[in-house]
């Protein structure tokens, strides 16, 4: 391509970023806060234009400026179930992460409650799945909104962590990319997409897929992920999740791969429980004092 054509391509697309953000009318806080953590709604930028995203701002007394941790939630293929979601807010591992000084943003990606708007994460069906583009689509949607807190005069603008749960979790594999001054540290719980096909425990769709994904995210990664599975998990089995932690390290990408002890009677849901994130919290904690030196030494 011919510089001058390049240069008005990469011009054009900034635009349009411009465009979809001037799309979305009345971003920011909506409202005023509450408990537990100074609880907040908020509305910020989403990929698809015409719906703002749906989310609950969680942080520690005083005026910051607070690192940010961003929770990306999980979801499900079924769009009945997706259109009756409630805003996701993960109150325990907000709690968790407030009490050690972070301002933590639950946003609610498009195609979910209360957000609507075009489902852009589609995997497609078995035959035809594809994972990598569907975690691109939830990192696309994950760093609309980080992007748009991370511009806040209370929130500090490096060393972000993100906590990824299920296909919120292999979203943020596909956010290895970036780089390690923006995400400090990504913290997966059973990342995935394909659980549970045709609603059956223990069977995960077009596995082989999924793997070949994995490698794919690998390839590109800049930032290193813990990755933690519970051990009775039955969407994402611990022996599956070695599978996609193995493929994503043989690409180039780093994990630390562990298998969590089981958890209620389904693990794949331990982070969403305050018994879980207690279960969890000796790998959360090493993972953010593994973090980068500059953003481990700030609270």
């Amino acid at each position: 391509m011919h510089p001058l054509n390049l240069l008005f391509t990469l011009v054009f697309v900034a635009a349009l970023g411009v465009e979809a953000a001037a799309a979305q009318p009345g971003l920011g806080a909506q409202g005023t806060e509450g408990e537990p953590h100074r609880r907040q709604q908020w509305l910020v930028p989403a990929p698809d234009p015409v719906a703002a995203a749906h989310a609950v701002l969680f942080r520690p007394s005083g005026e910051g400026p607070f690192p940010l941790a961003v929770i990306a939630h999980a979801s499900t293929q079924n769009v009945l179930r997706r259109a009756q979601m409630p805003q996701p807010e993960y109150r325990a591992l907000a709690a968790w992460l407030v009490a050690r000084g972070f301002a933590v943003l639950v946003p609610e990606r498009p195609g979910h409650g209360a957000t609507g708007g075009k489902y852009l994460e589609d995997q497609g069906g078995c035959d035809e799945a594809d994972y990598a583009r569907s975690g691109r689509a939830t990192a696309e949607a994950i760093s609309a909104a980080a992007d748009f807190m991370r511009r806040q005069a209370f929130i500090r603008p490096e060393g972000m962590v993100v906590i990824g749960h299920s296909a919120g979790a292999w979203g943020a594999l596909a956010l290895t990319r970036e780089d390690s001054k923006n995400i400090a540290a990504i913290i997966a719980f059973a990342p995935g997409r394909g659980g549970h096909a045709s609603d059956l425990p223990n069977r995960v769709c077009a596995p082989h897929t999924l793997t070949a994904a994995a490698g794919e995210f690998g390839r590109a990664a800049r930032v290193k992920v813990t990755w933690l599975v519970a051990a009775n998990d039955s969407y994402f089995s611990p022996a599956l999740s070695r599978q996609l932690a193995d493929a994503f390290r043989g690409a180039g990408g780093k994990a630390d791969f562990h298998v969590l002890a089981a958890h209620g009677s389904e693990g794949h849901w331990l982070v969403e429980s305050e018994g879980g994130v207690k279960l969890a919290a000796g790998e959360l904690d090493r993972a953010l004092k593994a973090r980068s030196p500059t953003a481990a030494n700030k609270p």
